[in-house]
């Protein structure tokens, strides 16, 4: 992520160099907001162990939401290839980390993806590059589900884009029900995998199969 007015933060620990790059303006302000949090729920922000609470909270906010500043249909874009295979190409097992929009708690999981060429593949790192895209920001599953779809199917213009991701909600398991063991499981597709029986249950096999 460049950006004109961030910085590079250079960290020592245990004997290697920690780079990460982030909005010196932003962490400030977030810091200083969740130390009045900190205050609020009946803690002492200037006790030890809390000291630099405040700014790591808004570091990790930061990496967690850095989404926003990425361009999912660039990322296809810079590696897309003319070809002519025209069967389906499967990455199942895509590990998914965002944050529910509703309480700010993680959910976690792996999504499943598919697509049909039609005159163009792209690269394969490019598909799990595009679900941190998305999956990088204040999200619900059903949306991010759907936004995964909708690029790949815009950018590419296949014959057909399935989506399977399969999560475990916090918000769910932490508080309000309470039920740690629950999954909840989102699909959207388009062309082939919608008005073909045979094609959508090949891609449900695949993503369910143990070949590798």
């Amino acid at each position: 992520m460049e950006q004109n007015n961030r910085y590079e933060h250079d960290e020592e620990i245990i004997g290697y160099q920690k780079i990460d790059s982030y909005d010196n303006e932003r962490i400030i302000s977030i810091a200083s907001n969740y130390k009045n949090i900190l205050t609020q729920l009946g803690e002492d922000p200037e006790r030890e162990g809390l000291l630099k609470t405040p700014e790591r909270v808004a570091k990790a906010l930061q990496f967690l939401t850095h989404g926003y500043d990425v361009k999912p249909d660039e990322i296809l874009r810079s590696a897309m290839f003319k070809e002519e295979y025209s069967q389906m190409v499967v990455v199942k097992d895509i590990e998914v980390f965002s944050m529910c929009e509703h309480h700010m708690l993680p959910f976690f999981g792996r999504a499943h993806i598919a697509y049909i060429p039609n005159g163009h593949i792209v690269g394969l790192s490019k598909l799990p590059r595009v679900v941190d895209a998305f999956a990088r920001r204040l999200q619900v599953q059903e949306r991010l589900t759907n936004e995964i779809r909708d690029c790949i199917n815009d950018t590419l213009n296949p014959a057909g884009v399935a989506v399977v991701i399969e999560c475990k909600h916090l918000c769910m398991a932490m508080r309000g029900v309470q039920k740690q063991n629950s999954v909840t499981t989102t699909s959207a597709f388009t062309g082939e995998f919608i008005s073909n029986d045979k094609t959508r249950a090949e891609f449900l096999k695949l993503i369910t199969s143990t070949l590798h």
